[in-house]
């Protein structure tokens, strides 16, 4: 009788893990911020196919690549504004999507970079792109690259993918926030 009390117990607490596991998933938008709402705390940003996500962003929603200016409109949120080329990192929470890392790409943002996929490894959180110009470019992979960015990028099954790399220098390395095959 014991041993099943605590087999249901176990099972339990194994859906329950799941299920924060699930729910705490980053996932990835790449387009162009749409809209900036700071009262209702607001992102939108438009995938290059159209397809508009809504983020409601926080206090402690990472912003890469873009200064705070005195001068920053109602338009902008920590120097994000409409027009501007983002990779957006979200989680998902019944309906609401919440930005956890906004990366601006481009002028003053997060460099890019195109090659062909040498060696990629998660769990060391290194990828190794060929630039096609006779040399290599090694990164150090973010968090959020490493489990979400370059989704069907794997080792063995599409080596040799050509992939746009957004990445920041730091302390010297490159730091790869966020690639994915093109």
């Amino acid at each position: 009788m014991r041993i099943k009390y605590f087999a249901n117990i176990v099972a339990l607490l194994a859906l329950v893990s799941i299920a924060y596991a699930v729910q705490d998933a980053v996932t990835a938008v790449h387009g162009t911020v749409d809209d900036v709402d700071t009262g209702t705390k607001t992102i939108v940003v438009k995938k290059k196919d159209g397809v508009k996500h809504s983020l409601h962003f926080v206090d402690r929603t990472a912003v890469h690549g873009a200064e705070i200016s005195k001068d920053a409109g109602k338009d902008s949120w920590h120097g994000v504004e409409k027009g501007s080329e983002v990779v957006a990192h979200y989680t998902t929470n019944g309906s609401e999507d919440t930005a956890v890392e906004i990366d601006k790409v481009g002028h003053g943002g997060l460099k890019a970079t195109d090659g062909t996929v040498k060696e990629i490894d998660r769990g060391g959180k290194k990828l190794v792109v060929d630039t096609g110009k006779g040399s290599e470019e090694t990164f150090r992979l973010t968090d959020h690259a490493s489990v979400d960015a370059g989704k069907g990028v794997e080792k063995g099954t599409v080596k040799g993918s050509k992939v746009t790399v957004y990445y920041s220098e730091e302390a010297g390395k490159k730091v790869a926030h966020f690639f994915k095959a093109i």
